[in-house]
């Protein structure tokens, strides 16, 4: 079948629409899904500066939701007709898989990041025959259809707005995982978020949602102002004495913290700002040698990784739904659209700030 997508073929050249085609049917375990939807996450964006390691030309995206067109043969959870969000791809059969921990799966990297699945070359290809890389994150799902593993689609209610439901497996997924899963976040609790993006700004929401006390921290005004709306108390990144005014604000420091900037400083602050026993997840890939200044991991402090919040999707996925149904998880206006011909722009827009979260729409509408 032919359909659009945006395709990348070099780390430094803009996104292009073309036509593309998929050679075959979904096999056993997989889905074909119309893309209704697809938000544009960082992660995408980092293969510009991947040296290398993420195949191209490639079609990207993976926060992808729609309606499943067609199933494979060993499909029986889900039926055409049904709406789906995506999510992140694992093998399902290692041991982390096997204990409700997917995004540790033994072959994360390779699964989602450096080539996918094993699968013939000549599936997916361009318009003139020429191969394109395996997909992404187990979607590629800057395009018209996707073809997934059934394992990493989450059913949803049709009469929800699917268009925009995409966010919800991996970016928003990634900030309130955290928040819910990694630090088990309830009332009382202190949070400080570092970083106030799609991933920060989730992490507020289910703060607020979960009855913790948060300090937000970020250099952009207009962000600040959003987790203030979310509930957060707002703090510049640049105020003098950040790690005292963090630990003033949360009553003599913060349980727990969530960075989402990679800042070696802001990292430092982030721990410095932790009462005794506390824990700071990071969910940026550092991209240098991280130094940690003295006694930033005195009296039992921690840090520690969190990949895709530590969300089994499945699970997490219908609980935002049913806080932004509640109206405790106003993901939805964190979201603009753009049709998929727009994608550069969009990629522009995030870069610059002026979105948080971009959502493109393959047919073409946009509000």
């Amino acid at each position: 079948m032919r359909f659009d997508a945006a395709v990348l073929r070099t780390y430094e050249g803009r996104f292009a629409v073309e036509e593309v085609i998929l050679h075959e049917e979904p096999g056993d375990g997989e889905i074909l899904v119309r893309i209704a939807g697809c938000g544009m996450c960082r992660t995408d964006l980092a293969v510009r500066r991947s040296a290398g390691r993420s195949p191209l030309p490639a079609v990207l995206g993976h926060e992808g939701a729609g309606v499943v067109v067609r199933t494979g043969g060993a499909v029986t959870a889900l039926s055409a007709g049904d709406h789906v969000v995506l999510g992140f791809d694992s093998c399902g059969h290692c041991r982390n898989c096997r204990g409700a921990a997917p995004a540790y799966c033994d072959s994360f990297a390779s699964l989602n990041l450096f080539g996918g699945r094993e699968e013939k070359t000549t599936r997916f290809t361009d318009a003139a025959g020429g191969a394109l890389a395996p997909r992404w994150f187990g979607q590629s799902s800057f395009a018209g259809y996707a073809l997934v593993p059934a394992r990493n689609a989450v059913r949803v209610d049709p009469a929800l707005p699917v268009e925009l439901l995409g966010p919800l497996g991996c970016g928003f997924l990634t900030g309130a995982g955290a928040v819910l899963n990694s630090f088990g976040t309830g009332p009382g609790d202190t949070l400080a978020v570092y970083g106030a993006g799609a991933v920060g700004l989730a992490a507020v929401m289910a703060a607020t949602a979960a009855g913790a006390v948060t300090v937000a921290v970020d250099r952009h005004p207009e962000r600040l102002a959003l987790a203030e709306r979310f509930g957060a108390i707002p703090l510049h990144a640049a105020s003098a004495g950040l790690p005292e005014r963090v630990q003033r604000l949360t009553g003599g420091g913060a349980q727990y913290a969530l960075d989402t900037t990679a800042s070696p400083q802001l990292i430092n602050d982030a721990l410095r700002a932790l009462r005794p026993t506390g824990r700071l997840g990071l969910v940026a890939r550092l991209h240098t040698a991280l130094a940690l200044e003295p006694g930033t991991l005195d009296r039992g402090r921690g840090i520690l990784h969190i990949c895709e919040g530590d969300a089994v999707p499945g699970l997490l996925i219908p609980r935002l739904i049913g806080l932004w149904q509640a109206g405790r998880f106003p993901f939805d206006q964190l979201i603009r659209t753009y049709p998929l011909a727009g994608i550069n722009e969009a990629e522009r827009d995030c870069e610059a700030g002026r979105v948080v979260k971009p959502v493109l729409i393959p047919q073409g509408t946009s509000r």
